[in-house]
């Protein structure tokens, strides 16, 4: 019997109460595979505890243990539960055939046997085991380097984010750091509302990318010191659909372009591009509302210096249920209590810059 698949030959672990029939089986198999031979079930558990086995041969008639017994055991235990089992009986009851492979034998050999039959059976089962091996073993590295490209696609697309971050935030001097600080902030409220680690990722990424369509906005509005025009105005407002239609592009997060779209949305409809109202408005934008107009009241403007923490909290609390959405607004006034030293403001805000996905 020739079966040699790599530098080992293969080991076969005979089962049997029987010395006659162990050494039949050894020189059956012949010199291809390691046999190696137990007298008893119990003997045979023992061996596999401690050693590599890739295919068994059990006797179903055995005393103290009977075949069956150990095909039981095996198959409870993490390290022996695919380990392939051919049983050797003589036995003529069919229902023995089934009861042996409904507990997961893969093969059954009724003795007495064929040498023939048993090299046959034993040399198919091992290349059967062996495909499977190498099988398992290109699933994996298939799998590795589909987690190696994915890893590398989110660091470029993480990369890319805080690019246009911080090319946004670039606009306007007074608002160096915005964007990361509402993302933190929508993150720490979707957190506080119960949403998973998944959800608040996402949200995150919307938070960091809220005002992306600012890009399409020329500096000299952005930064103008006097007082906007009607068109200045409208034209400023816009940003919301330039970002909702650049982050609409990318298929890698279609949910991403909601908060660009509607963080400017009043839960009372007063707001903008579309004057939703309520729960028409994204759950993941209402949210960012909130982090949004807390991080403009306690930045500086070239207009006005941090707003008092408390006058901040008066503004959140007025906008509860117009403004905002009563249930973000809670959270957002519940952090703002805990801020005992006021910390969550920009001049003292240090965001962690975790990961976007």
């Amino acid at each position: 019997m020739r079966i040699r698949f790599d530098t080992n030959k293969p080991v076969v672990l005979a089962i049997d109460d029987i010395d006659v029939n162990l050494h039949m089986i050894e020189n059956v198999l012949g010199k291809g595979v390691q046999v190696i031979k137990r007298d008893s079930g119990r003997g045979g558990l023992d061996y596999m505890d401690g050693n590599h086995v890739d295919i068994v041969l059990l006797d179903y008639n055995m005393p103290g243990m009977s075949g069956v017994d150990v095909l039981d055991v095996m198959k409870r235990q993490e390290k022996t539960r695919n380990i392939p089992v051919i049983i050797l009986t003589a036995e003529t009851d069919v229902d023995i055939e089934t009861e042996v492979f409904r507990r997961g034998a893969v093969d059954f050999i009724r003795k007495p046997f064929s040498p023939m039959v048993v090299r046959e059976r034993v040399r198919r089962v091992l290349e059967n085991e062996h495909f499977n091996k190498m099988m398992r073993q290109e699933v994996e590295r298939q799998t590795r380097l589909a987690e190696e490209r994915l890893a590398t696609i989110e660091r470029l697309f993480n990369a890319t984010i805080m690019a246009l971050v911080q090319t946004i935030d670039a606009k306007d001097p007074y608002t160096q750091g915005h964007s990361l600080r509402v993302a933190e902030y929508s993150r720490r409220i979707a957190e506080l509302a119960g949403m998973d680690i998944e959800q608040q990722q996402e949200i995150y990424c919307m938070g960091l990318l809220h005002d992306i369509g600012k890009i399409g906005i020329p500096d000299a509005i952005i930064n103008k010191p006097a007082k906007l025009t009607d068109e200045e105005v409208a034209l400023i407002k816009s940003h919301t659909i330039i970002g909702a239609n650049i982050l609409g592009k990318i298929d890698h997060s279609p949910k991403l372009s909601f908060g660009a779209r509607s963080h400017h949305e009043k839960w009372d409809g007063t707001g903008y591009p579309e004057g939703l109202k309520g729960e028409e408005i994204a759950c993941e934008a209402r949210l960012i509302a909130v982090a949004d107009s807390y991080d403009a009241m306690t930045s500086r403007r070239s207009y006005r210096d941090i707003i008092e923490q408390s006058a901040v909290r008066r503004e959140i609390e007025q906008g509860r249920g117009t403004q905002f959405d009563p249930q973000f607004a809670d959270i957002m006034l519940q952090m703002i209590d805990e801020d005992v030293y006021y910390r969550m403001r920009a001049d003292r805000f240090h965001g962690n810059g975790a990961n976007l996905l």
